[in-house]
């Protein structure tokens, strides 16, 4: 559903004395720090309430300074915390209220090739999702989120919930979806993942059946630095095989 802006630098149409910018100015320089940043993009974020930018008589869309630092912004805890839209316009809106707002954190920061992984078994905490909470978390529809379920890109636990990963594979797929992907194109990366847990499942497999528990606890430790070393190989492979250097 649409928003209606709220925190945006500008109301009204353009025509004062500052400096004002074009989307297309707006992403030049959003893209140094946010190479995936797209105008689509941009235009979703202010029809989501994040940003305002002015308007010129002809309907053009002009940015100020500070229009671009509130998108950088959000784009930042979008990327860093996976924080849904709606927090983190509440967020910045309580910041330009002048209130003391503490940032929620929802997840950590992942990088491909930092090795920085978390891959601890899943287990029903309350940090799980129900259906309502990962569609609100990954900003999809109930009917995009049945799509990838048909093709096995997702799949609740036996408690119907989701563990946090689930948030992120559904933006991802989403994402990729922009770009005329399909679900079916997909499953390839699926069964492809799956056979590199497998792998690493070969490795640890022993070690967790052991009876001295710092054994097992070792097991864990090594299954999190495998699945690091496949993640950042992929990784390298993905970019050698296009000739391209991922930053």
């Amino acid at each position: 559903m649409l928003r209606t802006p709220t925190g945006g630098a500008g109301h009204g149409a353009a025509g004062s004395g500052e400096r004002l910018m074009s989307i297309g100015t707006v992403l030049h320089q959003l893209r140094d720090e946010f190479p995936e940043v797209t105008i689509s993009k941009i235009r979703f974020l202010e029809a989501e309430g994040l940003v305002e930018p002015r308007r010129t008589p002809s309907g053009y869309r002009k940015f100020s300074a500070q229009d671009v630092e509130r998108l950088a912004q959000v784009l930042r805890m979008q990327r860093d915390h996976y924080l849904p839209l709606k927090v983190i316009r509440e967020h910045l809106d309580a910041v330009v209220r002048g209130e003391r707002a503490q940032l929620p954190v929802q997840g950590q920061p992942r990088d491909l090739l930092d090795g920085g992984w978390d891959l601890e078994p899943e287990r029903p905490t309350a940090a799980r999702l129900g259906r309502a909470e990962l569609l609100a978390a990954a900003e999809v529809s109930e009917e995009e989120l049945a799509e990838w379920e048909s093709y096995g890109l997702l799949a609740p636990g036996q408690d119907g919930g989701y563990d946090s990963e689930s948030a992120t594979v559904a933006r991802l797929v989403a994402d990729l979806g922009r770009f005329g992907l399909e679900p079916r194109h997909l499953r390839a990366m699926k069964a492809a993942a799956e056979r590199e847990a497998g792998l690493v499942e070969q490795v640890v497999a022993p070690l967790r059946r052991h009876r001295n528990p710092q054994t097992r606890a070792h097991a864990e430790a090594t299954a999190k630095e495998l699945a690091a070393l496949s993640v950042r190989l992929h990784a390298a492979l993905v970019q050698t095989a296009l000739g391209v250097r991922l930053t």
